[in-house]
Protein backbone atom coordinates (compact mmCIF):
# COMPACT_ATOMS: atom_id res chain seq x y z
CA UNK A 1 0.00 0.00 0.00
CA UNK A 2 1.41 3.44 -0.81
CA UNK A 3 0.32 6.54 -0.19
CA UNK A 4 0.24 9.72 -2.22
CA UNK A 5 -1.53 12.97 -2.91
CA UNK A 6 -3.99 13.23 -5.62
CA UNK A 7 -5.32 16.99 -7.12
CA UNK A 8 -8.15 16.42 -8.87
CA UNK A 9 -9.13 19.88 -8.98
CA UNK A 10 -6.73 22.98 -8.81
CA UNK A 11 -8.86 24.30 -5.63
CA UNK A 12 -8.68 20.98 -3.54
CA UNK A 13 -6.45 19.01 -2.24
CA UNK A 14 -6.79 15.55 -1.46
CA UNK A 15 -5.11 12.59 0.25
CA UNK A 16 -5.78 9.09 -1.15
CA UNK A 17 -3.84 5.83 -0.68
CA UNK A 18 -2.71 3.71 -3.52
CA UNK A 19 -4.01 0.51 -2.92
CA UNK A 20 -2.69 -2.80 -5.19
CA UNK A 21 -5.29 -5.82 -4.36
CA UNK A 22 -4.61 -9.48 -3.87
CA UNK A 23 -7.08 -9.76 -6.06
CA UNK A 24 -7.24 -7.69 -9.41
CA UNK A 25 -10.82 -7.53 -9.91
CA UNK A 26 -11.23 -5.41 -7.24
CA UNK A 27 -9.41 -2.81 -8.79
CA UNK A 28 -9.59 0.04 -11.92
CA UNK A 29 -6.12 0.92 -13.33
CA UNK A 30 -2.32 0.33 -12.79
CA UNK A 31 -1.79 3.30 -10.26
CA UNK A 32 -1.94 6.26 -13.11
CA UNK A 33 -4.65 8.56 -12.55
CA UNK A 34 -5.03 11.27 -15.39
CA UNK A 35 -1.90 10.27 -17.06
CA UNK A 36 0.78 10.51 -14.04
CA UNK A 37 1.38 7.16 -12.63
CA UNK A 38 1.23 7.30 -8.34
CA UNK A 39 2.28 3.63 -8.04
CA UNK A 40 3.12 0.68 -9.84
CA UNK A 41 0.84 -3.04 -9.87
CA UNK A 42 1.96 -6.41 -11.14
CA UNK A 43 -1.62 -6.42 -13.09
CA UNK A 44 -2.74 -3.81 -15.36
CA UNK A 45 -5.81 -2.99 -13.59
CA UNK A 46 -4.87 -4.31 -9.85
CA UNK A 47 -4.68 -0.25 -8.02
CA UNK A 48 -7.47 1.94 -6.58
CA UNK A 49 -7.34 4.86 -4.10
CA UNK A 50 -9.02 5.23 -1.61
CA UNK A 51 -9.59 7.63 1.04
CA UNK A 52 -7.17 6.92 4.62
CA UNK A 53 -10.17 6.39 6.76
CA UNK A 54 -11.22 3.58 4.88
CA UNK A 55 -8.00 1.42 5.30
CA UNK A 56 -7.13 -0.45 7.79
CA UNK A 57 -3.35 -0.39 8.91
CA UNK A 58 -3.60 -3.41 11.00
CA UNK A 59 -2.63 -4.22 15.07
CA UNK A 60 0.57 -5.61 16.32
CA UNK A 61 0.59 -9.47 17.07
CA UNK A 62 0.26 -9.24 20.93
CA UNK A 63 -2.57 -7.26 20.42
CA UNK A 64 -4.23 -9.54 17.97
CA UNK A 65 -3.62 -12.38 20.82
CA UNK A 66 -5.48 -10.50 23.25
CA UNK A 67 -8.24 -9.88 21.17
CA UNK A 68 -8.48 -13.29 19.91
CA UNK A 69 -7.78 -15.15 23.27
CA UNK A 70 -8.29 -12.98 25.93
CA UNK A 71 -9.68 -9.56 26.62
CA UNK A 72 -7.71 -6.05 25.47
CA UNK A 73 -6.88 -3.09 28.27
CA UNK A 74 -10.55 -1.43 27.30
CA UNK A 75 -12.71 -4.92 27.78
CA UNK A 76 -10.67 -5.28 31.01
CA UNK A 77 -12.18 -1.61 32.18
CA UNK A 78 -15.40 -2.62 30.51
CA UNK A 79 -15.70 -5.27 32.92
CA UNK A 80 -14.01 -4.72 36.30
CA UNK A 81 -12.41 -7.95 37.63
CA UNK A 82 -14.49 -10.74 35.86
CA UNK A 83 -12.44 -11.81 32.89
CA UNK A 84 -13.22 -14.68 30.35
CA UNK A 85 -10.28 -16.07 28.52
CA UNK A 86 -11.57 -18.76 25.41
CA UNK A 87 -9.10 -21.67 24.65
CA UNK A 88 -10.54 -23.21 21.39
CA UNK A 89 -14.08 -24.12 22.14
CA UNK A 90 -13.45 -23.91 26.03
CA UNK A 91 -14.40 -20.58 27.99
CA UNK A 92 -12.90 -20.14 31.32
CA UNK A 93 -14.04 -17.39 33.59
CA UNK A 94 -12.10 -15.13 36.43
CA UNK A 95 -13.99 -13.47 38.77
CA UNK A 96 -12.35 -11.72 42.00
CA UNK A 97 -8.83 -11.74 40.77
CA UNK A 98 -6.99 -9.23 38.97
CA UNK A 99 -8.05 -9.37 34.78
CA UNK A 100 -4.51 -8.09 33.54
CA UNK A 101 -2.82 -10.72 35.90
CA UNK A 102 -5.04 -13.49 34.83
CA UNK A 103 -4.71 -12.75 31.20
CA UNK A 104 -1.20 -12.76 31.01
CA UNK A 105 -0.93 -15.90 33.07
CA UNK A 106 -3.18 -18.04 30.74
CA UNK A 107 -1.70 -16.19 27.65
CA UNK A 108 1.46 -17.63 28.88
CA UNK A 109 0.54 -21.38 28.32
CA UNK A 110 -0.94 -21.11 24.71
CA UNK A 111 1.24 -23.31 22.61
CA UNK A 112 -0.75 -23.16 19.44
CA UNK A 113 -2.04 -19.71 18.11
CA UNK A 114 -3.99 -19.04 15.57
CA UNK A 115 -4.55 -15.55 13.92
CA UNK A 116 -5.74 -15.82 10.63
CA UNK A 117 -7.39 -13.02 9.36
CA UNK A 118 -6.69 -10.71 12.42
CA UNK A 119 -4.77 -7.81 10.78
CA UNK A 120 -1.44 -8.46 12.14
CA UNK A 121 1.05 -6.15 10.55
CA UNK A 122 3.96 -5.87 12.60
CA UNK A 123 5.84 -7.19 15.78
CA UNK A 124 4.85 -4.50 18.59
CA UNK A 125 7.50 -3.58 21.23
CA UNK A 126 10.61 -5.68 21.56
CA UNK A 127 10.46 -8.62 24.12
CA UNK A 128 6.77 -8.08 24.73
CA UNK A 129 5.84 -11.16 22.98
CA UNK A 130 8.53 -13.07 24.63
CA UNK A 131 7.08 -11.86 28.15
CA UNK A 132 3.42 -12.64 27.45
CA UNK A 133 3.88 -15.75 25.50
CA UNK A 134 6.76 -17.47 25.95
CA UNK A 135 5.85 -21.03 25.07
CA UNK A 136 4.29 -20.73 21.85
CA UNK A 137 5.74 -23.57 19.57
CA UNK A 138 2.75 -22.99 16.99
CA UNK A 139 1.59 -19.67 14.75
CA UNK A 140 -0.83 -19.06 12.00
CA UNK A 141 -0.59 -16.08 10.78
CA UNK A 142 -2.32 -16.73 7.35
CA UNK A 143 -4.08 -13.64 5.48
CA UNK A 144 -2.70 -10.96 7.59
CA UNK A 145 -1.16 -7.51 6.98
CA UNK A 146 2.35 -8.85 7.04
CA UNK A 147 4.20 -6.77 4.04
CA UNK A 148 7.48 -7.93 4.88
CA UNK A 149 9.59 -11.80 6.01
CA UNK A 150 11.38 -8.64 7.77
CA UNK A 151 8.41 -8.52 10.14
CA UNK A 152 8.00 -11.86 10.03
CA UNK A 153 11.35 -12.90 11.72
CA UNK A 154 10.66 -10.21 14.16
CA UNK A 155 7.74 -12.02 15.53
CA UNK A 156 9.62 -15.38 15.34
CA UNK A 157 12.52 -13.90 17.42
CA UNK A 158 10.65 -13.62 20.48
CA UNK A 159 9.09 -17.08 20.18
CA UNK A 160 12.11 -19.11 21.34
CA UNK A 161 10.75 -22.68 20.62
CA UNK A 162 8.63 -21.85 17.46
CA UNK A 163 8.46 -25.44 15.19
CA UNK A 164 5.27 -24.32 12.91
CA UNK A 165 4.88 -20.98 11.09
CA UNK A 166 2.27 -20.01 8.91
CA UNK A 167 2.34 -17.07 6.87
CA UNK A 168 0.45 -17.62 3.81
CA UNK A 169 -2.00 -14.82 2.53
CA UNK A 170 0.74 -12.29 2.81
CA UNK A 171 2.01 -10.84 -0.10
CA UNK A 172 5.61 -9.99 1.69
CA UNK A 173 8.77 -8.28 0.10
CA UNK A 174 11.21 -11.19 0.98
CA UNK A 175 15.68 -10.43 0.90
CA UNK A 176 17.09 -9.88 -2.28
CA UNK A 177 20.85 -11.29 -1.80
CA UNK A 178 21.91 -13.60 0.71
CA UNK A 179 21.80 -12.56 4.50
CA UNK A 180 23.67 -13.38 7.69
CA UNK A 181 22.37 -16.49 8.61
CA UNK A 182 20.73 -15.93 12.06
CA UNK A 183 18.94 -18.60 14.46
CA UNK A 184 15.62 -16.99 14.59
CA UNK A 185 13.77 -19.85 12.94
CA UNK A 186 16.57 -22.98 13.94
CA UNK A 187 13.75 -24.64 15.68
CA UNK A 188 11.56 -24.27 12.89
CA UNK A 189 10.23 -27.59 10.99
CA UNK A 190 6.60 -26.69 9.22
CA UNK A 191 6.44 -23.52 7.08
CA UNK A 192 3.58 -22.43 5.21
CA UNK A 193 4.50 -19.30 1.89
CA UNK A 194 1.37 -20.40 0.20
CA UNK A 195 0.38 -17.00 -2.07
CA UNK A 196 3.39 -14.92 -0.46
CA UNK A 197 4.47 -13.85 -3.79
CA UNK A 198 7.89 -15.36 -3.50
CA UNK A 199 10.03 -16.65 -6.13
CA UNK A 200 11.81 -19.75 -5.57
CA UNK A 201 15.24 -17.99 -5.66
CA UNK A 202 13.84 -15.75 -2.56
CA UNK A 203 13.13 -19.46 -0.84
CA UNK A 204 16.82 -20.55 -1.40
CA UNK A 205 18.50 -16.65 -0.36
CA UNK A 206 16.36 -17.55 2.79
CA UNK A 207 16.55 -21.45 3.31
CA UNK A 208 20.10 -20.99 4.93
CA UNK A 209 17.80 -19.65 8.09
CA UNK A 210 16.11 -22.96 8.28
CA UNK A 211 18.13 -25.67 9.16
CA UNK A 212 15.75 -28.10 10.39
CA UNK A 213 13.04 -27.50 8.26
CA UNK A 214 10.95 -30.64 7.29
CA UNK A 215 7.95 -29.20 5.52
CA UNK A 216 7.35 -26.53 2.80
CA UNK A 217 4.12 -25.37 1.44
CA UNK A 218 4.71 -23.02 -1.79
CA UNK A 219 1.73 -23.63 -3.23
CA UNK A 220 -0.29 -19.75 -5.27
CA UNK A 221 3.26 -18.43 -5.57
CA UNK A 222 3.61 -18.16 -9.37
CA UNK A 223 6.91 -20.17 -9.23
CA UNK A 224 8.07 -20.74 -12.82
CA UNK A 225 11.66 -21.82 -12.83
CA UNK A 226 13.39 -23.66 -9.84
CA UNK A 227 17.24 -23.93 -9.05
CA UNK A 228 19.54 -26.42 -7.53
CA UNK A 229 19.16 -26.27 -3.70
CA UNK A 230 23.44 -27.02 -3.06
CA UNK A 231 23.38 -27.25 1.05
CA UNK A 232 20.05 -25.92 1.88
CA UNK A 233 16.59 -27.69 2.51
CA UNK A 234 18.83 -31.08 2.98
CA UNK A 235 16.78 -31.95 6.02
CA UNK A 236 13.37 -31.61 3.92
CA UNK A 237 10.59 -34.48 3.86
CA UNK A 238 7.99 -32.10 2.22
CA UNK A 239 7.66 -30.07 -0.73
CA UNK A 240 4.74 -28.75 -2.03
CA UNK A 241 4.75 -26.86 -5.17
CA UNK A 242 0.95 -27.26 -6.36
CA UNK A 243 -0.59 -24.30 -8.50
CA UNK A 244 2.82 -23.04 -9.90
CA UNK A 245 2.95 -23.12 -13.39
CA UNK A 246 6.81 -24.74 -14.04
CA UNK A 247 8.00 -24.09 -17.36
CA UNK A 248 8.50 -27.69 -17.71
CA UNK A 249 8.94 -31.08 -15.83
CA UNK A 250 12.73 -31.04 -16.60
CA UNK A 251 12.33 -28.36 -13.47
CA UNK A 252 12.15 -31.57 -11.52
CA UNK A 253 15.24 -32.42 -11.70
CA UNK A 254 16.79 -29.91 -10.61
CA UNK A 255 15.74 -30.69 -7.14
CA UNK A 256 15.43 -34.24 -7.34
CA UNK A 257 18.38 -34.71 -5.46
CA UNK A 258 17.16 -33.51 -1.78
CA UNK A 259 18.58 -36.43 0.40
CA UNK A 260 15.56 -37.10 2.55
CA UNK A 261 12.52 -35.57 0.49
CA UNK A 262 9.29 -38.04 1.10
CA UNK A 263 6.69 -36.61 -0.60
CA UNK A 264 6.19 -34.06 -3.32
CA UNK A 265 2.90 -32.18 -4.46
CA UNK A 266 2.70 -31.23 -7.91
CA UNK A 267 -1.00 -30.79 -7.93
CA UNK A 268 -1.78 -28.50 -11.26
CA UNK A 269 1.96 -27.42 -11.98
CA UNK A 270 0.95 -27.06 -15.25
CA UNK A 271 3.69 -30.29 -16.12
CA UNK A 272 3.32 -32.27 -19.63
CA UNK A 273 5.95 -34.69 -19.16
CA UNK A 274 8.42 -36.91 -16.76
CA UNK A 275 11.40 -38.04 -17.15
CA UNK A 276 14.83 -39.84 -15.14
CA UNK A 277 17.00 -40.11 -18.17
CA UNK A 278 20.09 -41.15 -15.87
CA UNK A 279 18.33 -44.90 -15.44
CA UNK A 280 17.22 -47.13 -19.24
CA UNK A 281 14.68 -49.60 -18.86
CA UNK A 282 13.99 -51.91 -15.85
CA UNK A 283 16.34 -49.57 -14.24
CA UNK A 284 16.24 -47.28 -10.93
CA UNK A 285 16.93 -43.60 -10.57
CA UNK A 286 19.85 -41.82 -8.48
CA UNK A 287 17.14 -38.73 -8.51
CA UNK A 288 14.29 -38.64 -5.83
CA UNK A 289 15.73 -41.04 -3.38
CA UNK A 290 13.49 -41.01 -0.61
CA UNK A 291 10.58 -40.07 -2.44
CA UNK A 292 7.75 -42.61 -1.09
CA UNK A 293 4.60 -40.10 -2.50
CA UNK A 294 4.01 -38.26 -5.18
CA UNK A 295 0.78 -36.35 -6.13
CA UNK A 296 0.95 -35.17 -10.00
CA UNK A 297 -3.39 -34.33 -10.26
CA UNK A 298 -4.56 -31.93 -12.23
CA UNK A 299 -1.53 -31.69 -15.00
CA UNK A 300 -0.85 -31.82 -18.81
CA UNK A 301 0.68 -35.28 -18.85
CA UNK A 302 -0.62 -37.08 -21.93
CA UNK A 303 1.66 -39.80 -22.71
CA UNK A 304 1.81 -43.16 -20.29
CA UNK A 305 6.11 -42.98 -21.09
CA UNK A 306 5.96 -40.76 -17.85
CA UNK A 307 4.01 -43.29 -16.21
CA UNK A 308 6.57 -46.10 -17.18
CA UNK A 309 9.38 -43.64 -15.87
CA UNK A 310 7.66 -43.48 -12.40
CA UNK A 311 8.70 -47.02 -12.26
CA UNK A 312 12.60 -45.55 -11.62
CA UNK A 313 11.84 -43.90 -8.77
CA UNK A 314 13.17 -46.37 -5.83
CA UNK A 315 11.22 -45.41 -2.98
CA UNK A 316 7.67 -44.83 -4.44
CA UNK A 317 5.02 -46.08 -2.82
CA UNK A 318 1.99 -43.77 -3.54
CA UNK A 319 0.44 -41.72 -6.49
CA UNK A 320 -2.10 -39.36 -7.41
CA UNK A 321 -2.55 -38.94 -10.65
CA UNK A 322 -6.05 -37.48 -11.39
CA UNK A 323 -7.09 -35.33 -13.93
CA UNK A 324 -4.18 -36.09 -16.68
CA UNK A 325 -5.00 -36.37 -20.26
CA UNK A 326 -3.13 -39.62 -20.35
CA UNK A 327 -6.28 -41.32 -18.39
CA UNK A 328 -8.93 -39.89 -20.91
CA UNK A 329 -7.12 -42.82 -23.37
CA UNK A 330 -8.92 -45.60 -21.51
CA UNK A 331 -12.46 -45.41 -20.92
CA UNK A 332 -12.91 -48.19 -18.24
CA UNK A 333 -11.77 -46.58 -14.80
CA UNK A 334 -10.92 -50.37 -13.53
CA UNK A 335 -8.86 -51.30 -16.53
CA UNK A 336 -7.13 -47.72 -16.54
CA UNK A 337 -6.31 -48.46 -12.67
CA UNK A 338 -5.20 -52.04 -13.66
CA UNK A 339 -2.38 -50.24 -16.35
CA UNK A 340 -1.18 -47.91 -14.19
CA UNK A 341 -0.77 -50.78 -10.67
CA UNK A 342 0.93 -53.09 -13.53
CA UNK A 343 3.28 -50.56 -14.57
CA UNK A 344 4.89 -49.65 -11.36
CA UNK A 345 6.07 -51.97 -9.36
CA UNK A 346 6.27 -50.97 -6.09
CA UNK A 347 2.95 -49.09 -5.39
CA UNK A 348 1.25 -50.02 -2.91
CA UNK A 349 -1.30 -47.03 -2.74
CA UNK A 350 -3.02 -45.37 -6.12
CA UNK A 351 -5.37 -42.73 -5.64
CA UNK A 352 -5.84 -43.17 -1.96
CA UNK A 353 -7.05 -46.70 -2.57
CA UNK A 354 -4.85 -49.33 -1.28
CA UNK A 355 -3.47 -51.84 -3.47
CA UNK A 356 -4.00 -55.45 -1.87
CA UNK A 357 -1.44 -58.23 -3.13
CA UNK A 358 -4.08 -60.01 -5.24
CA UNK A 359 -5.19 -57.35 -7.11
CA UNK A 360 -1.11 -56.56 -7.95
CA UNK A 361 -1.19 -60.00 -9.16
CA UNK A 362 -4.47 -59.82 -11.28
CA UNK A 363 -3.42 -56.82 -12.94
CA UNK A 364 0.34 -57.87 -13.76
CA UNK A 365 -1.40 -61.10 -15.47
CA UNK A 366 -3.99 -58.93 -17.27
CA UNK A 367 -0.96 -56.95 -18.74
CA UNK A 368 1.37 -59.87 -19.61
CA UNK A 369 -1.47 -61.26 -21.90
CA UNK A 370 -3.08 -58.28 -23.12
CA UNK A 371 0.24 -57.50 -24.28
CA UNK A 372 1.64 -60.15 -25.34
CA UNK A 373 0.74 -60.48 -29.11
CA UNK A 374 2.26 -57.32 -29.14
CA UNK A 375 5.51 -58.70 -27.60
CA UNK A 376 5.31 -61.52 -30.12
CA UNK A 377 5.50 -58.93 -33.05
CA UNK A 378 8.05 -57.19 -31.27
CA UNK A 379 11.06 -59.89 -31.41
CA UNK A 380 9.57 -62.03 -27.80
CA UNK A 381 10.28 -65.35 -27.87
CA UNK A 382 9.19 -68.75 -25.46
CA UNK A 383 12.73 -69.46 -26.12
CA UNK A 384 15.34 -67.60 -24.22
CA UNK A 385 17.49 -67.74 -26.84
CA UNK A 386 15.37 -66.27 -29.05
CA UNK A 387 13.83 -63.73 -27.03
CA UNK A 388 15.03 -60.16 -28.34
CA UNK A 389 11.78 -58.13 -28.24
CA UNK A 390 12.88 -54.42 -29.49
CA UNK A 391 13.64 -51.29 -28.06
CA UNK A 392 10.52 -49.79 -29.28
CA UNK A 393 8.67 -52.36 -27.59
CA UNK A 394 10.15 -51.75 -24.33
CA UNK A 395 10.17 -47.80 -24.34
CA UNK A 396 6.15 -48.47 -23.98
CA UNK A 397 6.64 -51.22 -22.14
CA UNK A 398 9.37 -51.72 -20.03
CA UNK A 399 7.78 -54.21 -17.13
CA UNK A 400 7.17 -56.53 -19.55
CA UNK A 401 10.50 -58.71 -19.03
CA UNK A 402 10.24 -58.77 -15.47
CA UNK A 403 6.47 -59.80 -15.63
CA UNK A 404 7.62 -62.95 -17.58
CA UNK A 405 10.39 -63.51 -15.34
CA UNK A 406 8.05 -63.48 -12.32
CA UNK A 407 5.61 -65.24 -13.85
CA UNK A 408 6.64 -66.92 -17.36
CA UNK A 409 5.86 -66.25 -20.62
CA UNK A 410 2.09 -65.79 -22.30
CA UNK A 411 1.43 -69.15 -23.13
CA UNK A 412 0.07 -69.69 -26.54
CA UNK A 413 -3.19 -70.35 -25.80
CA UNK A 414 -3.54 -67.10 -23.67
CA UNK A 415 -2.70 -65.02 -26.70
CA UNK A 416 -5.70 -66.21 -29.26
CA UNK A 417 -7.39 -63.95 -30.59
CA UNK A 418 -10.77 -62.65 -28.78
CA UNK A 419 -14.02 -62.67 -29.89
CA UNK A 420 -16.05 -59.87 -31.22
CA UNK A 421 -17.44 -57.95 -28.19
CA UNK A 422 -21.01 -58.77 -29.02
CA UNK A 423 -23.75 -59.33 -26.09
CA UNK A 424 -23.95 -62.95 -27.69
CA UNK A 425 -20.28 -63.63 -27.19
CA UNK A 426 -19.93 -61.63 -23.32
CA UNK A 427 -22.16 -64.13 -22.47
CA UNK A 428 -20.70 -66.50 -19.45
CA UNK A 429 -22.00 -69.77 -21.89
CA UNK A 430 -23.37 -70.24 -24.76
CA UNK A 431 -26.39 -71.86 -22.81
CA UNK A 432 -28.41 -70.36 -19.67
CA UNK A 433 -25.89 -71.21 -16.67
CA UNK A 434 -27.08 -73.13 -13.36
CA UNK A 435 -27.68 -71.26 -10.25
CA UNK A 436 -28.59 -73.45 -6.86
CA UNK A 437 -30.70 -71.38 -5.01
CA UNK A 438 -30.82 -72.43 -1.13
CA UNK A 439 -33.96 -71.12 0.89
CA UNK A 440 -33.65 -72.49 4.22
CA UNK A 441 -33.00 -76.39 3.73
CA UNK A 442 -34.75 -76.99 0.16
CA UNK A 443 -32.89 -76.37 -2.69
CA UNK A 444 -34.07 -75.18 -6.16
CA UNK A 445 -32.18 -75.07 -9.81
CA UNK A 446 -32.78 -72.00 -12.34
CA UNK A 447 -31.03 -71.82 -15.50
CA UNK A 448 -30.01 -68.34 -16.30
CA UNK A 449 -27.73 -66.72 -18.84
CA UNK A 450 -25.13 -63.80 -17.13
CA UNK A 451 -22.95 -61.32 -19.23
CA UNK A 452 -19.05 -61.22 -17.59
CA UNK A 453 -19.65 -57.33 -17.35
CA UNK A 454 -22.35 -57.48 -15.09
CA UNK A 455 -21.61 -56.26 -11.65
CA UNK A 456 -22.67 -58.73 -8.16
CA UNK A 457 -25.41 -55.88 -7.46
CA UNK A 458 -27.03 -55.97 -10.78
CA UNK A 459 -26.89 -59.92 -10.13
CA UNK A 460 -28.59 -59.35 -6.44
CA UNK A 461 -31.39 -57.11 -8.55
CA UNK A 462 -32.01 -59.73 -11.35
CA UNK A 463 -32.60 -62.75 -8.29
CA UNK A 464 -34.50 -59.82 -6.33
CA UNK A 465 -37.12 -59.86 -8.98
CA UNK A 466 -37.01 -63.73 -8.97
CA UNK A 467 -37.40 -64.64 -5.72
CA UNK A 468 -38.42 -60.85 -4.13
CA UNK A 469 -36.12 -61.20 -1.70
CA UNK A 470 -33.85 -57.86 -1.14
CA UNK A 471 -30.14 -57.82 -2.50
CA UNK A 472 -29.02 -57.22 1.07
CA UNK A 473 -30.31 -60.41 2.91
CA UNK A 474 -28.39 -62.65 -0.55
CA UNK A 475 -25.19 -64.10 -0.06
CA UNK A 476 -23.64 -65.15 -3.04
CA UNK A 477 -20.77 -67.40 -3.86
CA UNK A 478 -19.75 -69.61 -7.01
CA UNK A 479 -18.26 -73.17 -7.08
CA UNK A 480 -15.55 -73.50 -9.95
CA UNK A 481 -16.16 -76.83 -12.32
CA UNK A 482 -12.06 -76.83 -12.29
CA UNK A 483 -11.97 -76.78 -8.52
CA UNK A 484 -14.55 -79.36 -7.44
CA UNK A 485 -15.57 -78.80 -3.57
CA UNK A 486 -14.15 -75.33 -3.60
CA UNK A 487 -16.57 -72.19 -2.68
CA UNK A 488 -15.44 -68.94 -3.68
CA UNK A 489 -17.50 -66.09 -1.97
CA UNK A 490 -19.19 -62.65 -4.36
CA UNK A 491 -18.28 -60.44 -1.48
CA UNK A 492 -18.10 -56.92 -3.95
CA UNK A 493 -20.89 -55.67 -5.05
CA UNK A 494 -19.39 -53.77 -7.37
CA UNK A 495 -17.00 -55.80 -8.71
CA UNK A 496 -18.07 -57.79 -12.00
CA UNK A 497 -18.74 -61.34 -12.64
CA UNK A 498 -15.49 -61.50 -14.93
CA UNK A 499 -13.47 -60.12 -11.15
CA UNK A 500 -14.01 -63.72 -9.85
CA UNK A 501 -13.10 -65.41 -13.35
CA UNK A 502 -16.26 -67.60 -13.59
CA UNK A 503 -16.45 -69.53 -16.60
CA UNK A 504 -18.66 -72.25 -18.35
CA UNK A 505 -19.28 -74.77 -16.33
CA UNK A 506 -19.28 -72.55 -13.31
CA UNK A 507 -22.10 -72.82 -10.36
CA UNK A 508 -23.50 -69.89 -8.67
CA UNK A 509 -24.55 -70.32 -4.76
CA UNK A 510 -27.53 -67.87 -3.45
CA UNK A 511 -27.79 -68.15 0.50
CA UNK A 512 -30.71 -65.99 2.41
Amino acid sequence: MQCREVNPHATQVRIWLGVEWDDPQRGKHDGTYEGTQYFKCRHPRGGSFIRPNKANFGVDFLTAVKNRYGLNDEQDAQHGTENTLVFGKKTVEFVGMDSIAQQQSQLNQLVDISLCECAVSHAGQKEEISRTCANIRHINLSKNLISSWETVAAIASEVQNLETLNVSGNKMKFPSTLTSVSSVFSNLRVLALNQTAITWTEVLLCAPGWPRLEELYLTSNNIMVLERPDNVLQTLKLLDLSDNQLLDGNQLHLIAHLPRLEQLILRNSGIASIDFPDAGFGCKTKMFPSLKHLVINDNKISQWSSINELDKLPSLRSLQCHNNPFMDTEKNPETLRQLIIAKISQLEVLNKSEIPPAERKGAELDYRKIFGNDWLAAGGNWNPEKNNPSEEFLAAHPRYPSLCLKYGAPEEGELRPQQPSTLKNQLLSKRPEMVKIFPSASKIFYKLCFLQSMTIQRVKGLLYRLLKIPGSELKLSYESSKLEGKEVELDNDLKPLQFYSIENGDCVLVRW
